[in-house]
């Protein structure tokens, strides 16, 4: 059996902890104000040690309860995120999935009809991501090749979806160039790729100027332009290298890693997302 504090005295010795006022804390829980002074009381007794001081008009946590409410807030914080996830669970019953902006352009939106042929039921809910970054935006699941720099539990967790094959591409006339004089274009949030293509190739394909740009499909449309070699995974530019807007001469090699997905810690992984790592590794 869980030892547990009387959950009304823990939510008025939080708000009251939050305010600093007994007379805020009863107008934001809807009670009254010798309702909440008991129901601190309470909780005093019940752990057997003073929980405020009176300092001037107001009140003053002890030691004791200054740490016991850093405790109480980081649950209550997370109680309160999970219980938004399930109200939009159940609000809108769906998927919703973090990954970067060049991705989801460039292959999972096109891709996205194919999807919900198969799975009528399910909407997927997209945000947008830059490398190394994981915004706190509740998503169910986060699909990124470059985990590097995650914590090692996450890379631990991540789920492989699919190998990834990057490639040096310009236009025709920059592959004509020495390598000396062809621009290094490069992601200005991670040297990953470039680190292991020269790792696994031994070539230095752009030893001139460095372009750095936040994006992916910023560094492919400055490689369009003509402005120097980007790297990039060769699924993102199957059209431009089926038109010939741009060439791999310097052909294309697999990375470490893979693109994997990476499912929200602390809960499980619903049908909707389940659903949707079986079709993206399908798909790819």
């Amino acid at each position: 059996m869980r030892k547990l504090p009387p959950l009304a005295s823990l939510r008025a010795f939080e708000a009251v902890a939050r305010t600093g006022s007994v007379t805020r804390a009863a107008d934001e829980l809807a009670r009254t104000h010798g309702a909440v002074s008991r129901h601190l009381k309470l909780l005093a007794d019940d752990a057997g040690i003073e929980l405020f001081e009176r300092d001037g008009t107001g009140l003053r946590m002890t030691p004791a309860a200054a740490d016991f409410y850093a405790a109480t807030r980081s649950a209550f914080d997370q109680l309160e995120r999970a219980y938004e996830n399930l109200m939009l669970s159940a609000a809108s019953p769906g998927v919703h999935v973090a990954c970067s902006a060049t991705f989801a352009m460039r292959w999972l939106v096109p891709q996205l009809a194919v999807f919900y042929r198969k799975h009528p039921d399910i909407r997927v809910r997209l945000s947008m991501t830059s490398a190394r970054e994981i915004r706190n935006e509740g998503a169910d699941l986060l699909v990124a090749w470059d985990m590097s720099n995650y914590p090692e539990a996450d890379q631990r967790r991540a789920l492989l979806v699919a190998p990834v094959n990057f490639a040096a591409v310009c236009v025709p006339a920059c592959a004509k160039l020495s390598p000396g004089k062809r621009t290094r274009i490069a992601h200005g949030y991670t040297s990953s790729a470039w680190d292991q293509w020269e790792a696994k190739t031994g070539q230095s394909v752009a030893r001139g100027d460095v372009l750095e740009f936040p994006h992916t499909h910023l560094c492919i449309e400055a490689a369009l332009s003509g402005l120097g070699v980007a790297l990039v995974e060769r699924r993102l530019i199957a059209r431009e290298l089926a038109d010939g807007a741009l060439v791999a001469p310097f052909g294309t090699v697999q990375f470490d890693g893979g693109l994997r997905v990476l499912p929200a810690a602390g809960r499980r992984m619903n049908a909707q997302a389940e659903a949707f790592v079986g079709w993206l590794k399908d798909a790819l």
